[in-house]
């Protein structure tokens, strides 16, 4: 299974793509940050992030998305880019009737860690181990894409293949 991973952002838009399988080894397939300039209009940050996502989807064909579930921070200009950015994503997942998941930031920490309060430093740390690379991905968004990624795979991989062939065959998924 392929799965991209996205740690939206109006700034920074993590993007992370892993091959594997529940209970076999995990690969590293790519890994980047798509950028946004804040001197722009959001408008134009969004369609930017939308042509990134659309070319990653080109790319690298993965089975499924996987994008962090936003949830409410204290600063409500930062909830509003990073759920603008998510809804690029998802629409972008969509528009391909790729199957689409949503994880929390404490599922995706302990998915990966162990711990739901993990910080970024154990969860890059652990992202590292899990798939062999020999230096922490950065920027910590660039690692939380890919653990994203990793926490599909471990947690929503079985029904995700289901999704996949039922998308396959045409028919809509829920």
């Amino acid at each position: 299974m392929r799965v991209l991973g996205i740690d939206p952002g109006l700034t920074r838009c993590g993007m992370g793509v892993v091959d594997g399988d529940v209970g076999r080894p995990l690969t590293l397939v790519d890994v980047n940050v798509l950028r946004t300039s804040s001197s722009l209009p959001v408008a134009e940050r969004l369609v930017t992030i939308e042509k990134g996502v659309d070319a990653w989807l080109d790319e690298h064909r993965p089975d499924a998305v996987a994008v962090e579930r936003v949830f409410a921070r204290s600063d409500v200009s930062t909830v509003m880019g990073t759920a603008q950015a998510s809804g690029i994503a998802m629409v972008c997942a969509a528009r391909r009737g790729l199957p689409l998941a949503l994880h929390t930031p404490s599922e995706v920490k302990a998915a990966v860690s162990g711990n739901g309060r993990a910080d970024k430093a154990q969860v890059g740390a652990m992202v590292t181990r899990i798939l062999r690379l020999d230096a922490m991905p950065r920027p910590a968004d660039a690692s939380d894409a890919l653990a994203l990624a990793i926490t599909h795979i471990w947690r929503g991989g079985a029904q995700a293949r289901i999704d996949a062939a039922l998308a396959a065959a045409g028919r809509r998924i829920r």
